[in-house]
């Protein structure tokens, strides 16, 4: 029982200590303060502390998040223009070796005209097939040319259509290397 007794006193000093809210009072005045000023405990001063350094340091994440959403946006654009860029040189290009298909054609054409011309003229069969054979012959060396030229054309267009998309890799390989 001295326990008990011993007991009571100290609970009713805790009481005593701190008023308990009523209906009539605030919970701010019952800790000491004022209905326009409370006082903070110690563990709400900690609390909210603690609170701001967590807000902080979302509020940096955010904006380090927002800062490498914006350049990876401005990367992202400046593939996509080097995308355009290519496409533009390629279609120029693929134009440009078809204009010259279709002028090789049209003198393919007109020599063969000629060609078929002076057979009808020919007085002999060997004198036939003389002709036949040095315009065979003339066919093949332009043919051989032609190929070599447009070999030569369709890979400097090909070069110059990955180009831009090539500067782009390289930048990409740069830039996140540095980032790695």
């Amino acid at each position: 029982m001295t326990s008990k007794v011993k007991a009571l006193p100290a609970a009713a000093a805790v009481r005593d200590a701190e008023p308990t809210p009523t209906p009539d009072t605030d919970v701010a005045v019952v800790r000491g303060g004022t209905k326009n000023k409370p006082t903070a405990t110690k563990s709400e001063v900690i609390m909210q502390s603690g609170i701001e350094a967590v807000q902080g340091q979302v509020q940096q994440q955010v904006e380090k998040a927002m800062k490498t959403a914006e350049e990876l946006f401005a990367f992202n654009q400046g593939n996509l223009e080097a995308v355009v860029k290519s496409s533009q040189i390629w279609f120029a290009g693929v134009q440009d070796l078809s204009k010259q298909f279709a002028a090789n054609a049209q003198a393919q054409f007109e020599e063969t005209v000629s060609a078929f011309k002076t057979l009808t003229t020919v007085k002999s069969l060997k004198e036939a097939v003389d002709l036949q054979s040095t315009l065979a012959r003339s066919a093949l060396e332009k043919s051989m040319s032609e190929t070599g030229r447009i070999s030569d054309a369709s890979f400097k267009l090909a070069e110059q259509a990955v180009a831009p998309i090539a500067a782009r890799v390289t930048l990409a390989v740069e830039k996140f290397s540095h980032a790695v």
